[in-house]
């Protein structure tokens, strides 16, 4: 009857419907009761061969024994299902980089700069259907999961480049009959654990400059974001990348701790790369100091904004913007701790809270209106929403924003009146929250900014030359934006200092993580 076809007809919108069309997957769900800007008809269209929900090891799609789900942050939704690899799919994929590395060091640098450039013109071919698949399972906004694309790609075709500039060293030795030469070789089996903010980006920058200089990987991807990192591997087969050299195991948070303990304790894994917190970061440290293995990591940051008298406060308020609103202020550059000199301060702050009314626009990613999605899930909301409560509590005024919607969404939010010793100034945010403090002296400023355990980034806005060569060199991090609130490029090194990490990512430094030098005497010539 007609009742009965549309109550059908119901229940298939509500619940989604999962199906392909012209070599498209395409996941369509209707979204009720939902805040205004997710009552909408959303769909996931993207082709069927880069939507993988299998591990990939030695260029085999391989299905675990268990799944579980990846969910649309903006909404809860499931989004797909995928293999729920343990330890013994971790041991596979090291197994086979292992038996990959033996024959891809002997790849010539060129061979493998081809293979790269390859990979490269693939992801751009895809860019938007890999945008799609950021959007999804990440939540940030269709343009900015585009510009991820576009930052994604460009590590692999700078390490493709890269690849062939690989020098040693001829040194002039002490002694006649001999020569000595220093010889750089790749380091072996990489294990590359990534964090969910940049899924795609976060694999490219470390696996480029692993291949580029000889070495295989096991990818780790974090539980809320595979699908972008198995999108990668299937773009890796067709660029002709040999099986084994690039794996993905897929694992859930329960099974995160065995399989990450396994990848950084294995006797054939020769390196570790990891982008995460610091306490995680620490974990992993005491797993690798076992076998003393190679390490890079690139820790959490508590990014310090200055504000100088001496600014061009338009163009502070533009990179505060920048700086703390790229995906939803989850970036581990963003600028978290607000510094304002007194004499600056409350034309900064109107101009800041305009700006923040007229450019910010939450929703679904999706959607292309949209400026601020949600948050990864409902922890990160609760953190923001104590840091607030706790801020509240100790005397700070809320002049935007304040509260949290439905969901992991957070309205971003302007403090005013912070003092040093709340929440949000003692530990990173990780959310759209900007707690601003106001100062009266440069060094009041750099004491405030350099008393933190840890030093990725930092940032600040002056117009005096002397006051910029000061405040740069004496700011403890490892990156420093002056008049700019959007620093990261392929071109520059990525890293930083105290607890925020070890090592480099990108630039000419970013394939020496992936080297050893050997020394070589060649001894008893006759000259």
């Amino acid at each position: 009857s007609l009742r009965c076809f549309f109550l059908t007809y119901l229940s298939v919108l509500i619940m989604g419907s999962l199906y392909l069309s012209r070599g498209r997957c395409i996941l369509r769900q209707v979204f009720f009761g939902l805040p205004s800007m997710l009552q909408r008809h959303y769909s996931l269209d993207v082709s069927a061969q880069l939507l993988r929900t299998q591990a990939f090891i030695e260029g085999r799609w391989v299905s675990a024994a268990s799944t579980f789900p990846v969910l649309d942050p903006a909404t809860g939704e499931e989004i797909a299902k995928v293999s729920d690899c343990g330890t013994k799919e971790a041991q596979d994929a090291v197994n086979a980089a292992y038996k990959a590395f033996h024959l891809w060091k002997n790849h010539t640098a060129k061979e493998r700069s081809i293979l790269l450039r390859k990979w490269f013109d693939l992801i751009n071919q895809h860019k938007e259907d890999l945008a799609k698949l950021i959007t999804a399972e990440c939540g940030k906004p269709m343009k900015e999961s585009i510009g991820e694309m576009t930052y994604s790609a460009s590590f692999l075709e700078w390490f493709s480049e890269e690849a062939r500039r690989v020098y040693g060293d001829i040194v002039a030795p002490p002694a006649k009959d001999r020569k000595i030469l220093l010889l750089k070789q790749p380091v072996g089996v990489a294990s590359i654990i990534t964090p969910w903010n940049f899924p795609s980006a976060m694999i490219t920058r470390k696996v480029g400059a692993a291949l580029a200089a000889g070495c295989t990987v096991v990818v780790k991807p974090a539980e809320d974001t595979p699908l972008s990192a198995l999108a990668l591997a299937e773009l890796s087969v067709q660029a002709g990348i040999p099986p084994g050299v690039f794996n993905v195991v897929p694992c859930s948070r329960e099974k995160t701790p065995a399989v990450g303990e396994l990848l950084c304790t294995d006797p054939l894994v020769a390196k570790i790369s990891f982008t995460g917190s610091t306490a995680t970061g620490k974990i992993l440290l005491r797993h690798a100091a076992g076998t003393v293995k190679r390490v890079s990591m690139e820790l959490g940051g508590h990014a310090p904004f200055i504000v100088f008298d001496s600014a061009d406060v338009d163009k502070a308020v533009a990179g505060a913007m920048v700086s703390k609103f790229r995906n939803s202020g989850q970036t581990c550059v963003c600028s978290n701790r607000f510094l304002v000199q007194s004499g600056i301060h409350d034309a900064f702050m109107e101009k800041l809270a305009k700006a923040m009314d007229a450019e910010l626009k939450l929703g679904h990613g999706s959607e292309p209106t949209t400026t601020q999605g949600p948050l990864i899930n409902t922890r990160a909301a609760e953190k923001l929403e104590n840091q607030i409560a706790d801020a509240v509590a100790q005397g700070a005024v809320i002049v935007r924003g304040g509260k949290r919607l439905e969901g992991s969404f957070m309205q971003p939010t302007l403090l005013s009146s912070v003092k040093t010793d709340m929440l949000c100034m003692q530990e990173e945010s990780f959310g759209p929250l900007i707690p601003v403090v106001k100062f009266n002296t440069e060094q009041e400023a750099l004491a405030i900014a350099n008393a933190s355990p840890v030093g990725l980034a930092g940032y600040f806005y002056s117009r005096d030359i002397s006051q910029i060569w000061r405040v740069a060199e004496q700011m403890e991090v490892g990156m420093v934006g002056v008049n700019e609130g959007l620093i990261s490029t392929t071109e520059a090194s990525f890293g930083g200092i105290k607890q925020s990490g070890m090592g480099r990512e990108g630039s000419k430094y970013g394939i020496d993580e992936y080297l050893e030098i050997k020394y070589m005497c060649l001894g008893g010539l006759s000259l």
